[in-house]
């Protein structure tokens, strides 16, 4: 029964990851540079988030799943530095990208940790929660500004839906921190991030402004999936608990990254 929830947890999480790519595999634009932020920010938690299940299980398809997500945002981060579209400056760029290295490095010494002594160190842990926030306040910053000085026509149901992933990336990192880590309850990955009830409401009113509009056909079938897998879930995440399956929320959780991806990609088409 393990390996097959491992099994389903990687396909789904390599089909998020696909479905991150594609997002980013776009002309060279201001909108493209804008995807590539937006790669780059959820798939850093998505890389925290599977930390959390690997420092509890020393599992390999779990370590794969760190291996994808900082692959996935380094592949993004790349893709910034290169851009010739004139969106952020050099310096702009290589600063968030310094502060990836650091990310990256205490990600690699957290899990040396775990292969060497079966258990996680602590305190990396929460300097790497805190980095993990970090790169992802910078980035936010960056996008503000990309979205200032890109000059592109913004579709607002596009911008909820990725502020939503991002909510729900940071979401299901904290509560794998909360459910796997061997620390007291109260620690939840970063000291600086919004507590998870709070997160939860806020996503409830992002989804209200993606379905702003007319949806059908497959715009339709994406954002009915992403509410009622998010309504079978949103409890656990406002109400946490011991008994909550943690791998039941993180395979809903991924689904609707998926599926949020997919209503992004809709959207820019029919725009």
């Amino acid at each position: 029964m393990n390996d097959a929830r491992l099994r389903v947890r990687s396909l789904v999480a390599a089909l998020i990851l696909l479905a991150l790519t594609s997002l980013t595999a776009r002309a060279e634009t201001g909108d493209g540079f804008l995807a590539n932020l937006h790669s780059f920010r959820v798939s850093n938690y998505l890389a925290l988030d599977a930390y959390y299940r690997f420092s509890a299980n020393g599992d390999t398809d779990t370590l794969n799943e760190i291996v994808g997500g900082i692959n996935m945002a380094n592949t993004a981060m790349n893709d910034l530095a290169a851009s010739t579209a004139g969106v952020l400056s050099e310096d702009e760029v290589e600063g968030l990208n310094q502060q990836f290295d650091i990310f990256k490095n205490l990600m690699r010494d957290n899990i040396n940790d775990v292969r060497n002594t079966g258990y996680p160190d602590l305190r990396l842990v929460s300097d790497m929660a805190n980095q993990a926030a970090t790169i992802s306040e910078m980035a936010t910053e960056l996008y503000q500004v990309a979205l200032e000085s890109s000059q592109i026509s913004v579709n607002p149901r596009v911008e909820a839906a990725r502020s939503a992933a991002i909510t729900l990336a940071q979401m299901m990192a904290k509560y794998s921190a909360r459910t796997h880590s061997t620390v007291a309850q109260t620690f939840q990955g970063s000291s600086s991030e919004k507590p998870l009830d709070q997160q939860a409401l806020e996503f409830d009113t992002l989804l209200g402004e993606i379905n702003k509009g007319a949806s059908e056909g497959q715009l339709k079938s994406a954002l009915d999936d992403v509410a009622s897998k998010w309504q079978f879930i949103r409890g656990s995440y406002i109400n946490y608990n011991d008994n909550n399956v943690s791998f039941v929320i993180d395979r809903y959780s991924k689904g609707i990254l998926q599926g949020l991806s997919t209503t992004i990609e809709l959207l820019q088409e029919n725009a």
